[in-house]
């Protein structure tokens, strides 16, 4: 595809030192390019900026806005309204982008004018063991051919439904789940590109896993959302509860339920990530008891982010 694509790109970034490179040098391949590229950096302490612009300086389609200390909702905002083009596409830091990523997206808003928003594809990038135990333990799952979900990492929109809806809430998260919501709501027509991929990093390691979803938890639970996700996890630990009290009550065998409970779990994850690691994984050992760990850690960080969140001050504007 050549000449214009009429599209502007923009992506919040803080303190991506360590990520920066692989993101601009991921959007210097797209085989479409967007006509601008805006990064909006919200209150960056280390070299953000100084590698976005030694990187970048010598093309004059990127532009970097310094915002101040600003949250993922309102550096996009800010973009947006900077944005020239009728359509924007996010990503966001910490990406890779596929080379083709923008062109499919591109190729789907051609074949079906009527549409509003396209949501592309996202997938983790998996790199060790402890990684693929996460990606299956709390990654969505991924058929060939459908996306893994809508996600605003993988995304391109009309600016008029952006303005819309009001552009997306200046949360430190969630923010982006209550906008899909929202766009959703509206009624606008959706398109998927499910080969339009963007990778993203998980977190490395258990201390990291555990902080993220205990503030997303907070966040999630402030924005109202515990039907989507709180709900679900609490139902599975009164389960437990009742294996428990039947222990005290009845026999001690009641207790072997919890670690087959815990493992039909796991074996669950497995194999509904079959498509993406093959169904061997299932009869490894190591990986049953990873996933089972990792899913512990992050049930027991959904409770300790629910807990905060109900003592603490609900900082959003609902």
């Amino acid at each position: 595809m050549s000449g214009s694509s009429g599209i502007s790109l923009v992506i919040p970034v803080f303190n991506e030192s360590a990520s920066i490179a692989e993101l601009i040098r991921s959007i210097q391949e797209q085989t479409l390019q967007p006509d601008e590229i805006i990064f909006v950096d919200g209150g960056s302490s280390d070299d953000t900026i100084e590698l976005i612009n030694a990187q970048t300086g010598h093309d004059p389609r990127y532009k970097t806005i310094r915002a101040g200390r600003a949250y993922p909702g309102k550096g996009r905002n800010i973009g947006a309204t900077a944005a020239k083009n009728e359509w924007i596409a996010f990503t966001d830091a910490g990406i890779r982008l596929d080379k083709d990523w923008l062109k499919f997206m591109a190729e789907k808003r051609n074949e079906e004018p009527a549409c509003s928003v396209i949501f592309g594809n996202f997938s983790p990038k998996v790199n060790t063991f402890f990684e693929r135990c996460a990606a299956i333990a709390y990654v969505q799952s991924s058929k060939p051919g459908s996306i893994r979900g809508c996600s605003i990492v993988s995304c391109l929109l009309k600016k008029e439904a952006w303005e819309k809806v009001g552009g997306f809430p200046d949360w430190r998260a969630a923010e982006d789940l209550a906008f899909i919501e929202k766009i959703e709501a509206a009624g606008f027509k959706l398109a998927f590109a499910p080969n339009s991929m963007a990778w993203w990093q998980l977190q490395p390691g258990f201390a990291s896993t555990f902080r993220k979803f205990d503030l997303y938890s907070m966040y999630n639970v402030w924005a109202g959302r515990q039907s989507h996700w709180h709900y679900g996890v609490l139902r599975h630990y009164l389960l437990m509860l009742a294996f428990c009290l039947l222990v005290v009550l009845h026999h001690w065998a009641w207790f072997l339920l919890v670690p087959a409970w815990m493992l039909a779990r796991s074996a669950k994850r497995i194999i509904q990530h079959r498509h993406e690691f093959g169904i061997k994984i299932l009869f490894n050992p190591a990986v049953i008891f990873q996933v089972a760990l990792i899913t512990l850690i992050t049930d027991m960080a959904t409770f300790t982010g629910w807990l905060k969140a109900l003592v603490r001050p609900n900082p959003l504007k609902l």
